[in-house]
């Protein structure tokens, strides 16, 4: 008997859990607080000093509770929207098991109380810019998504901001560098993004969303677009050594790892099937980590 009542509070809680890990997109937070960790190692090391510190912890997690909370809030925002899609139904609140106000409360404790944590335990320039970036991504990029395909390079610039949070709480200030850092995440999202919206085209449009993937009848405009920018990021990623940021190993690196998301973007650009797209997400991935570690290493 005891064991029966023992295995509905853990199956309870281990609903709960998972519903909490949806409303704040639990894989989107670790790669944004990932990302940040990249950005303050390369502050800390650009400035002389280490970047295993407490300060270092303070700032990941800061991040993570601003990204978290701000999925929080695009999750609230988008609950009508995400009931429509297949594979947004069964998030916690489209599905009704969290209410509106829990999911809204949750969202603003964890938007505004990790902006002011990171101004408390890094500095107030890397808690303002934090608050600014969830503000850009709720304000204008959310609404934005059911007006105009313009709101895939709005969302970029929020997108791209997790770098240069993590320098600022290393370095206290913007630098050149920062910006670089912003450059390549910036540019990597477009080919990323084309792939998913490519992928889930018929789900976005059932959401109302005016993507360019859902305007494309034919995608040779998604893909063009991804080729473009595949090309752009390729560009920007031979920065890093020029600001002393990495060395000319990394820029070996980076090239490799640059003409093999070009050549998934022109593949892709040749037959725009899902299962094509699907590859070109993989590999944007996979790219992304690669660059980190190429920049954290090299």
């Amino acid at each position: 008997m005891s064991s029966v009542t023992l295995a509905v509070p853990q199956n309870g809680f281990a609903v709960a859990m998972r519903d909490y890990s949806e409303l704040i997109k639990a894989r989107v937070t670790t790669l944004v607080v990932v990302t940040a960790a990249c950005g303050f190692f390369l502050g800390a090391r650009k400035g002389g000093f280490s970047s295993l510190s407490w300060q270092m912890l303070a700032a990941m997690i800061g991040v993570g509770l601003v990204s978290g909370g701000t999925a929080a809030l695009n999750e609230v925002m988008e609950r009508d929207v995400d009931a429509r899609m297949q594979r947004t139904a069964r998030r916690p609140l489209p599905s009704r098991r969290m209410s509106m106000t829990h999911g809204t409360a949750v969202g603003l404790l964890l938007t505004l109380g990790g902006s002011a944590y990171l101004g408390l335990t890094t500095n107030w320039l890397t808690g303002g810019l934090a608050l600014l970036t969830a503000t850009v991504y709720l304000a204008i990029y959310t609404p934005l998504k059911q007006i105009s395909p313009v709101c895939t390079t709005i969302g970029a610039f929020p997108g791209a901001m997790p770098g240069v949070l993590g320098w600022t709480a290393a370095r206290g200030r913007l630098d050149i560098e920062a910006l670089v850092l912003f450059a390549i995440v910036f540019f990597w999202q477009f080919p990323h993004f084309f792939a998913i919206a490519w992928m889930y085209r018929d789900d976005y449009a059932r959401g109302g969303f005016a993507m360019l993937a859902v305007r494309d009848q034919d995608g040779q405009a998604t893909a063009r677009h991804a080729v473009l920018y595949s090309f752009a990021l390729l560009a920007v990623s031979v920065l890093p050594p020029l600001f002393g940021l990495a060395t000319f190993i990394y820029l070996a690196g980076a090239l490799i790892a640059g003409a093999a998301l070009t050549v998934a973007s022109f593949t892709f650009l040749a037959s725009r099937t899902p299962a094509r797209a699907r590859r070109l997400f993989m590999a944007s991935n996979i790219y992304l980590i690669v660059m980190m570690a190429l920049l954290v290493l090299a």
